[in-house]
């Protein structure tokens, strides 16, 4: 591959990733304090399993058949980075959380397809896309972590900033795609709903292992959900100032993994690596439950670190396990029919239970201290915003103010995450992840060396 395009492509994918890692881990940090509560947290992270149901629609009939895929890209983000931007003047504004996500939800429209456009534009551009794209790709997982450092290392962990993050890399990337090799549409001719949706892998059912397989990974996704949507509260409990940071921790681990994945996969086929990925989000929940409660801080690092299993064991496996059965002619679609499944029904139905569980887990001492720490959160806006007209004989003293609301509205703020019921919120999916663990490994019957 030319040197130029590499640069190109392993940029791409580092900003591609950037930006969702940017505000989607810790969003909640920052609208827990300006009003939202559970019910609108499952709102806004039910927008991205939504729009990966219907973002094949996008994908299928704009890139593929009508515009350049690089083109489609800069639109995308550009039109996005500019609808983020307006949700952030909402944010400050005290509008309405369904507003809010309305504005995410038309957000996550223009970013979910980008998801497989970089990858289109990537491997079009390749020669040899088996030994060329891990080493692009990682860039993706990089940029998360990336993402993650620059919250924690600019203090934005809990501020309106990582959504100002968000835009700035989403900008750039649009810019950036206008100069990434020309990637034409490929496709003529009539289409139909059911080619675009990837309808005709729906023949793989008809495999009795692998009907349990999509099953059990819709299934196991319900509490992935949590993890996305709550896990950074927890931490913000015990890393207050370094939220980003320790939740990187979770993508550092998934790349060491990722690399040790053969030597496992060897030994322990797809059936094995399938379960030990469903036991790893189940202990993973255990860990939370215990040390969320008592805010054991070993423990909740280590079921972050646990997240390199989960997903490589898991989601990489699958993808290869489809990939092994699926027909040659339908293999992309038989992936975007594991996507529907699993990122788009399993993680909204997910997100929505988890919202409803932090509802019914968080009493009422909490949400008054939400109020509370949303009162303090105006405030202290305030104040900073009157800094800069502010005489320089005034400035020490208002400055004092914003320093002594921002410590109040820490502490009130420890004490609202303090109050929610961990142990059963977190017990819930627990046992649901080994359950559905059992199912697997009692109905898939395949060789633990092979896909079948």
């Amino acid at each position: 591959m030319n040197s130029s395009v590499r640069v190109k492509l392993s940029l791409m994918m580092f900003l591609e990733f950037f930006v969702w890692g940017s505000w989607y881990v810790t969003a909640p940090n920052y609208l827990g304090t300006v009003g939202f509560q559970a019910e609108h947290i499952a709102w806004t992270y039910s927008a991205g399993p939504i729009t990966g149901i219907i973002a094949p629609f996008f994908v299928g009939m704009i890139a593929d058949r009508f515009f350049a895929a690089q083109r489609v890209m800069a639109a995308l983000h550009l039109i996005g980075a500019g609808i983020m931007f307006f949700a952030t003047t909402l944010m400050k504004g005290g509008t309405p959380p369904t507003t809010i996500n309305y504005l995410l939800f038309i957000y996550m429209l223009t970013y979910f397809p980008t998801l497989a456009l970089a990858n289109t534009i990537a491997m079009k551009s390749m020669t040899d896309p088996e030994k060329e794209f891990p080493s692009i790709r990682v860039l993706g997982t990089i940029g998360w972590i990336a993402a993650g450092l620059a919250l924690t290392y600019f203090g934005w962990d809990r501020q309106v900033n990582m959504f100002y993050l968000t835009v700035g890399a989403a900008s750039a990337l649009g810019l950036l795609s206008l100069t990434l090799p020309h990637t034409p549409p490929v496709q003529s001719g009539p289409v139909s709903a059911r080619q675009i949706l990837g309808l005709d892998a729906l023949v793989l059912l008809k495999n009795r292992n692998y009907l349990v397989f999509i099953i059990c990974s819709m299934l196991i996704c319900i509490p992935l959900a949590y993890y996305y949507q709550i896990t950074s509260r927890v931490v913000e409990m015990i890393e207050p100032s370094k939220i980003g940071l320790t939740m990187s921790f979770g993508q550092m681990s998934e790349i060491f993994f990722m690399l040790v994945m053969p030597f496992f996969f060897a030994r322990l086929g797809v059936k094995w690596m399938l379960a030990i990925g469903m036991l790893s989000w189940a202990l993973r929940y255990v860990l939370f439950a215990f040390g969320a409660t008592d805010e054991i801080r070993w423990m909740i690092l280590l079921g972050i670190l646990l997240h390199g299993i989960c997903y490589d064991f898991f989601f990489v496996t699958g993808q290869i396990y489809t990939d092994q059965v699926a027909p040659r002619e339908i293999r992309a679609q038989a992936q975007g029919l594991l996507v529907l499944f699993t990122l788009g029904l399993g993680m909204f139905i997910g997100a929505q239970i988890a919202g409803k569980m932090e509802a019914r887990h968080t009493p009422q001492a909490a949400r008054d201290l939400a109020v509370q720490v949303a009162a303090k959160t105006t405030a202290a806006a305030e104040a900073r915003s009157r800094l800069a007209s502010t005489p320089a004989s005034g400035k020490a003293a208002l400055q004092a103010e914003v320093d002594r609301l921002e410590a109040e509205r820490a502490t009130l703020r420890h004490s609202e995450l303090k109050a929610i019921e961990w142990k059963p919120f977190w017990g819930r999916p627990a046992i649901f992840a080994a359950g559905i663990m059992l199912l697997f490994i009692l109905l898939f019957k395949g060789d633990k060396r092979k896909a079948v």
